[in-house]
């Protein structure tokens, strides 16, 4: 009893982080994290998972992906996503609404700062797309023991 030992690693657990605590480390993780597992599914249901890199810019996740990938094909047919950060032992996991964006488009101020961020430029080339992706709902956990406290956001509004 008592006994923080986990069954599958063999090693000490640690204390459940407090939600205070959780939302300051997925706001850190939005801000430094440069990419993301985004899944999508298209108006037949069939399932989309890739990685893609990302700028948290006024709230929101803004990534970019060519115009014909299944991702962007999905997001304006759907508008839904899940975005996933960090590994299964620090998982932030987001229910987000998605807009695709074409290039000609996006606020000067987002481009300037997925540029500013992530050192690459597609403004100009109608090939892509970028995608805001707005969250609905926040989950952060770690162990099983910060399953209790997972939801951070839920409806568009932090909880904490």
């Amino acid at each position: 009893m008592g006994d923080t030992t986990s069954s599958t690693t063999g090693s000490k657990k640690a204390p459940a982080r407090e939600s205070a605590r959780r939302k300051e480390d997925t706001l850190r993780r939005l801000e430094q994290d440069v990419d993301a597992w985004v899944s999508t599914a298209g108006a037949d249901g069939l399932p989309y998972l890739t990685p893609l890199s990302f700028v948290w810019h006024d709230g929101y996740l803004l990534m970019v992906t060519r115009t014909t990938n299944p991702t962007a094909r999905n997001a304006r047919a759907t508008g839904r996503a899940y975005v996933s950060l960090g590994h299964t032992r620090d998982v932030v996991l987001i229910e987000a609404e998605v807009e695709a964006v074409p290039v000609e488009a996006l606020g000067e101020a987002e481009g300037e700062a997925f540029v500013a961020k992530l050192r690459w430029d597609v403004r100009s080339d109608a090939a892509y797309t970028f995608l805001r992706f707005r969250p609905v709902t926040v989950t952060a956990w770690r162990e099983v023991n910060e399953l209790a406290g997972r939801h951070l956001m839920r409806d568009g509004a932090w909880l904490v």
